[in-house]
């Protein structure tokens, strides 16, 4: 199911997410910033225009901010400064739901990678920071907000994460875990990270019995060429709708119903994964076992994580990618 791209809603109760694939700036200076806001804020008008039946817009990571890394405070955001106020008063026109990156400034150090899910009455219904920086490469604050669960488009509960955060399968299952049916997905991958792109893509859905909605930026900055691969995946982990080029500002449209993924959880038995992590072997003991027999789940709790041959590890900071030395302890909110 897909609703023809996005073009058509089959069911009263279905939504039409779009991903936009948009192009990749070198961005260094407030100019340059302003400059790709008014960007992106065109494609929200774009999407609203050529998808007449699209509830959400989606935007990869660094849709304003580029892959250039600068932690430079003049081009840094605040949710009260005029960027964010751009994207509420886009969104408010257009009437759509939209999803947005931005670069956040922090008093505890480095800036924080967020991302920004705003309703059409120009609300932020949605306020994330990056969990998993894509080190030793990105310089950002690690996330310290949890991963929120919100109502999106149509009541439909769903959870954004960015980029190298859905490699790591537990980031996935704390979104479905907290009721999550739709996990959005957005990154400035490049070329490289392809095939685990949709490994993790399709692996998160069918784990998780979860939609998954993943685009990266497309497109070359001069120095970088990013991928693109806008993508959409059932909770079986079938692909329903991919991109078949990196083409900036394409825009992909999926359609969505209300209860797909947790109709799933509440009616299956084999593979229903997300109740059974939890409930192991339950035809032998009542209720399943319940309890944590993971060691790096007990050791990341008591504050000990430590794997076999970490001594060993070898890249352990940023500065091999000219990062300096972190001088910051890490902080939750």
């Amino acid at each position: 199911m897909s609703g023809l791209g996005g073009l058509n809603k089959s069911f009263s109760d279905s939504i039409v997410i779009g991903v936009c694939q948009s192009q990749l700036f070198d961005i260094r200076t407030p100019d340059q910033l302003k400059n790709a806001l008014n960007h992106v804020l065109n494609l929200v008008k774009k999407a609203r225009t050529s998808y007449p039946n699209m509830d959400m817009i989606v935007f990869p990571e660094y849709c304003i901010h580029g892959l250039s890394m600068s932690v430079e405070e003049s081009i840094m955001c605040t949710l009260e400064g005029p960027e964010v106020s751009a994207f509420k008063a886009s969104c408010k026109t257009s009437k759509i739901w939209g999803c947005f990156s931005i670069m956040e400034k922090n008093p505890l150090g480095l800036p924080w990678n967020t991302g920004l899910v705003i309703n059409p009455e120009g609300e932020i219904v949605n306020y994330y920071r990056k969990m998993h920086p894509w080190v030793p490469v990105e310089p950002w604050y690690p996330g310290n907000r949890g991963i929120p669960v919100f109502n999106g488009p149509g009541g439909i509960k769903m959870a954004h994460i960015i980029c190298h955060d859905g490699q790591f399968p537990e980031m996935a299952h704390e979104c479905a875990y907290k009721g999550a049916e739709v996990m959005l997905r957005t990154a400035g991958y490049t070329s490289p990270i392809k095939t685990s792109w949709e490994i993790t893509n399709r692996t998160n859905a069918f784990c998780n019995l979860m939609w998954t909605a993943s685009v990266a930026l497309a497109g070359s900055d001069g120095t970088f060429n990013s991928m693109g691969e806008a993508m959409f995946v059932n909770p079986e982990g079938d692909i329903v709708r991919q991109s078949s080029s990196n083409s900036p500002d394409e825009i992909f449209a999926c359609e969505i119903r209300k209860g797909d993924a947790a109709d799933r959880r509440r009616n299956w038995g084999v593979e229903n994964n997300l109740y059974q992590f939890g409930h192991r072997g339950y035809p032998a003991v009542i209720g399943g076992a319940q309890d944590c027999p993971y060691t790096y789940m007990t050791d990341l709790v008591a504050g000990k994580y430590k794997q076999a041959g970490e001594e060993e590890v070898k890249v352990t900071d940023g500065t091999g990618c000219g990062i300096e030395k972190p001088t910051a302890k890490y902080v939750t909110n």
